[in-house]
Formats: C-alpha cells, structure tokens, sequence
C-alpha cells in the first residue's frame, strides 16, 4: 500500500486514475480547484482524502508535502484550456508551471523521499512541426501559452530529477478520451462534440474535408501507461509519448460512431480554420519498450465510451 498525491484528480484523466489507485488499496490524496473537474467524479472511500484547493496556494502545499509523505505523486493540475491560457498568460502560468515548480522546491529543498513524481505534458509541444509520427526526440514548436507552459515544466521536472537525485518523469498525452471528459471544456476534442451530436441529433460541423487525423488513445490505456511509468519499472528522467501510436480521420470517427449507436450523424462541411494541425499521431516504441501496449482501437475505445452514456453514469451534464 502505498500513499499517494494526485494533483488534477477530481478532472477526466485524474479521476480515473484515482479510481485504479484506490483498487490496488493505496492511500490516494486529491488536490482540485474544481474549476474544469467535479467532485462526483470521485468515489467515496475511506482511501481518499480530497482537498478543495488550489495549487497555487504554497502554504497549503508545503504543509501537505511536509505531512503526508508521499510515496507517488502525480502532477495533472492544470488550466487545459489553450483558449484560456491565450486569454490569461499569467494566470494560467501560476498554475500550469510556478506551482508545479514549488511542488518541486519543497521535495529538493526538505530531501522529501519520493518513490516517483510523474508530470503529465501534452503532444501541443510538437506545434505545426510537420514530421510524422511524432517521436520524443522531433522537433518542438510550442505555439500557445498552454503549449510553453507545458514544454517549459517538462524540462523542469526532468532535470530536477537530474540535478537533484528525485525520480522523475514525464508524458505528453495525444487525443485521450474516454468517460469522465468533459464535453463543454474547450480541450475536451472533438469526440465529446462528435457524442454530443449523436446524442442530440443534432449537426455536426467538419472544418475541411474529414481527412485530417489525429492519435486517438482511450482512458484505461493512458491508465496502463501511467501505472508503467511510476510503479512498475524504475525508469526516470525521461519523456514519453502517451497515445495509441496509429492515426485515425475524423471521416474514421464518424463512420465508426454510426455503426456502433445506429444513428447516421448529420454533418456539413465549413472551410478548414487557419491555423489547424492537419496530421498528428505519435511514436510509442519508447513506451512499449517497457511494457506498454494499447488494448483499445478506435472502435473498442468509442463502444466503452457509448456505453458510458447509455448506462447514464457521465458526470458531466450534456450540452
């Protein structure tokens, strides 16, 4: 059994990892402002403790810190909207790096003994950089706030681990998605609006002609890969890709949804947005290497998340 702090984990991902946590009997810490997550995403159990906070508040971390004595810790607290960080550059920075910073400080500066810390980035490091698949070592072109925030407190978090002997790592998540994600949050993608049409009936708006693609990667996946990196092996120091590793087209998404909840979507075509990635999907040889292998397809991945909505178990309120 062991203790455990997870920042973020009233949110989509945070939440689900929680869950997995508590199965395996640890000791779970919840650190959440609730302002992009929700407290009925979390289950009650007397192996979790769950904090209202933000994690900008440095006494209130540094007491936590100090108490607790985390074994694991898992840093997912973050504004994920790229619109809003474009809005509030510094407000999101507060949250999306100078926290995550102190965090570290205060495990460097005490010699807190931590088993592992791991930092969730994102693939938005990557930009426009037109290379594909995408690989740990491609070229990075960080074009947001968020995207810099992110890229920035990966560096951080890696070479701390380097400088200061903590065991750190880092993963930069594609297109996760899954139940739990939130469809109203902006960087909720566009499965969440693809369901919400489904559900609804309603028109569905393509910006282009449906071929551009992107690495579409199902919760329990990103789960498994999470479990890998801290519990189960002793890698540190290092960056990888979270994501499915293949390539799917919104036309793909569309078709397939169709097939599983037996309703034709309805879909007209606007002109592509300026601006739009049209390609993305990632490497993985890194992650499998040391033991990872996806286990949902597109298909799989969307009937489960299908599922969640017939069964009326969504947190998260239809638009």
């Amino acid at each position: 059994m062991s203790k455990v702090l997870v920042t973020g984990g009233a949110g989509f991902i945070g939440s689900n990892l929680v869950d997995r946590l508590i199965e395996d009997n640890d000791q779970v810490v919840v650190v959440d402002d609730l302002s992009m997550g929700l407290k009925s995403n979390l289950q009650t159990s007397s192996h979790l403790k769950f904090y209202e906070h933000s994690i900008t508040d440095h006494e209130f971390i540094k007491n936590l810190l100090m108490t607790e004595d985390f074994d694991y810790i898992y840093l997912l607290a973050a504004v994920a909207s790229v619109a809003d960080s474009v809005a509030r550059p510094y407000e999101t920075h507060q949250i999306n790096q100078e926290a995550n910073i102190f965090i570290l400080e205060i495990i460097r500066k005490k010699k807190l003994q931590v088993k592992k810390i791991l930092y969730t980035s994102s693939a938005a490091v990557y930009g426009n950089v037109q290379d594909l698949p995408k690989y740990e070592t491609s070229l990075v072109d960080p074009l947001t706030p968020y995207a810099i925030d992110k890229f920035a407190t990966e560096r951080f978090v890696i070479d701390y681990g380097k400088l200061y002997d903590i065991p750190t790592v880092a993963v930069r998540f594609f297109n996760v998605y899954g139940p739990r994600q939130n469809p109203k949050s902006p960087y909720s993608g566009v499965l969440s609006l693809v369901t919400q049409s489904v559900l609804h009936r309603s028109t569905f708006t393509i910006f282009g002609d449906g071929e551009q693609t992107r690495d579409y990667v199902y919760i329990q996946d990103v789960i498994q890969a999470l479990y890998l990196l801290t519990k189960e092996s002793d890698v540190v120091h290092q960056v990888f890709n979270v994501g499915a590793g293949t390539h799917t087209s919104l036309n793909q998404v569309i078709q397939t949804y169709e097939s599983i909840t037996q309703r034709e979507l309805k879909v007209v075509h606007k002109k592509e947005r300026p601006g739009d990635i049209r390609n993305s999907f990632a490497n993985i040889d890194k992650l499998r290497k040391i033991g990872y292998q996806p286990r949902f397809d597109i298909a799989d991945g969307l009937k489960e998340y299908w599922k969640s909505f017939v069964r009326g178990d969504q947190t998260w309120k239809i638009m």
